[in-house]
């Protein structure tokens, strides 16, 4: 089995930490590490298990810190070395892990290896670090950019560079030494400070396919399809080396891979036995508002995972998406739906087997802030669409902690935050919503209370009520004298709720029934229906 059947990671639930919009101590507008320490009672008042934080390193920010020139130091915008070692002494003692992302697809072009490339000139050494091709008028293949346009730049009159996102973040080349051995001392250097894991970003990138071929058809990112850049066989061996790094240490660290691959069976793939702890279900965020869609998806992840002996996972949003409260009311009319949708669906996720990741402000129930002004925005994916596509700041706007006007208890009085925050966040905030019995953010610590209280929940086994073609999907976590049903709506008329007592609902039963978009957990005796 990958890992430990006790391992806490099994069934964790871990809250995702956007650092520059989570909590500002200075003032200056951005988040930083001494406001996560002064808001970690909010995580355990939440009810999570851990904690992950995105990059904090050394970077010029080109990618919201995703472009990092030092992977060992921690970037004055967000603190220092030791307030990262306060932070994590306070997690600790609060009872939180705490996981760190490394980036290992590619480094920031202000790296020392990157500026020693660039310095050096055509066929030195320092090049080969990177993917770097001769080339004429034209870039060397077809690859594309994540972020669009070529993944090619100039490096100089004779020679291209990749980067498979922004020029700003060539890609390394990982079959060279060096790379390799950098990153195993960069996972030493902070799981000797005491990480209790690492978050994998662009996992399924590191290798490319001999020679670099051309893709060969348009649009070759969005159509799941086969590439020469992505979900190589060569990053399992790497893994593979990971494991054994991790495995080194006491107590447990796990790492956790962000794959996007095509489908529950590729991403198993990275959650072999000695291979990764974890990987996040993309295809669970991706799935429509449908009862047959979640089971088949479901079941799929649950099939896949169990194969391999790991935990499968669950995850509605992240910083790279639009929010759940929005995405899943998409082309629908109503104000009220997307937040419906999404207090249901996290109580569908809160009770599947595995690990869940929340992302902050979902407590909340924030929705995606599309309206954001041109001038605030800072993804270079609206740069370089020029603003064709909005990109991900309107996911990542600064959390609204207290008070009834910008910044909303985000930093300091008077404080700007780096993105603005909209007017109406003042109802949706931690402080409004703290007391309030039928908010968001009290759904969410009920619910998770009951996830940590009750045995039947978390690790363990499925079992459906509901047929595949249902309007309902329906299924029971069993346990020794008593399961607890869940069951989610995704019809369009109300349906009789099941029988048993109610111990949570997203939204009230009337009548004795279930309404459209809403979800419920039941205890029910354990022998059946």
């Amino acid at each position: 089995m990958n890992g430990s059947p006790r391992s806490w990671s099994r069934d964790a639930v871990i809250y995702q930490v956007y650092v520059r919009s989570f909590a500002d101590s200075d003032g200056d507008g951005v988040g930083d590490l001494r406001g996560i320490i002064e808001r970690l009672d909010h995580l355990v008042d939440l009810g999570v298990d851990a904690v992950w934080l995105t990059p904090f390193y050394r970077s010029p920010m080109a990618d919201g810190g995703y472009d990092i020139a030092d992977h060992r130091s921690v970037d004055p915008l967000f603190g220092t070395l030791a307030d990262f070692d306060a932070l994590l002494a306070a997690a600790h003692a609060c009872g939180l892990r705490v996981i760190i992302d490394v980036v290992p697809n590619h480094v920031s072009s202000e790296h020392p290896w990157f500026v020693a490339a660039q310095a050096a000139g055509p066929d030195a050494p320092e090049r080969e670090r990177f993917h770097v091709r001769k080339g004429g008028q034209e870039p060397p293949n077809d690859w594309q950019s994540i972020f669009h346009g070529p993944a090619w730049t100039r490096l100089d009159d004779s020679d291209w560079y990749l980067h498979l996102f922004a020029p700003e973040q060539p890609d390394l080349n990982w079959e060279h030494p060096d790379v390799r051995a950098e990153f195993e001392d960069i996972l030493r250097f902070w799981l000797d400070r005491g990480v209790d894991g690492i978050r994998i970003d662009v996992a399924h990138g590191l290798v490319k396919a001999p020679g670099l071929p051309d893709v060969g058809r348009a649009g070759a990112l969005l159509d799941g399809g086969p590439t020469p850049y992505f979900d190589q066989e060569g990053v399992h061996e790497i893994y593979r080396h990971w494991r054994s790094i991790l495995d080194g240490y006491t107590p447990e660290r796990i790492a956790v891979a962000e794959a996007w691959v095509a489908g529950p069976n590729r991403a198993a793939r990275y959650v072999r036995p000695g291979e990764l702890h974890q990987a996040f279900n993309f295809h669970f965020l991706d799935t429509a508002w449908s009862a047959p869609d979640y089971r088949r998806v479901i079941g799929e992840s649950l099939s896949s995972m169990s194969a391999v002996g790991a935990p499968a996972t669950w995850v509605l949003s992240n910083h790279d998406v639009v929010r759940h409260a929005s995405r899943l009311a998409a082309g629908c009319s109503g104000r009220d739906l997307g937040l419906r949708r999404a207090r249901a669906a996290t109580m569908l996720m809160l009770a599947l087997p595995g690990s869940v990741y929340l992302f902050q402000g979902e407590e909340l129930g924030l929705p995606e802030v599309f309206d954001l002004p041109a001038e605030h925005r800072q993804d270079p994916i609206f740069g370089r669409t020029k603003g064709a596509e909005l990109g991900r700041d309107g996911c990542r706007v600064p959390l609204p902690w207290s008070d009834t006007e910008p910044p909303y208890g985000f930093g300091p009085p008077g404080s700007r935050p780096w993105l603005p925050q909209p007017a109406e966040w003042a109802e949706r905030s931690v402080a409004a919503q703290h007391n309030d019995p039928h908010s968001t953010l009290q759904l969410y610590r009920t619910a998770l209370r009951l996830r940590r209280s009750r045995s039947e929940l978390g690790d363990g086994e499925l079992r459906w009520w509901s047929k595949p073609d249902d309007a309902v999907l329906a299924f029971e976590r069993p346990g020794r004298t008593s399961s607890i049903l869940c069951a989610m709506n995704l019809g369009e008329h109300p349906v009789p709720a099941p029988l048993g007592v109610l111990l949570l609902a997203s939204a009230p039963l009337v009548d004795g029934q279930l309404a459209p978009d809403a979800a419920g957990w039941w205890s029910v005796p354990a022998a059946g229906r």
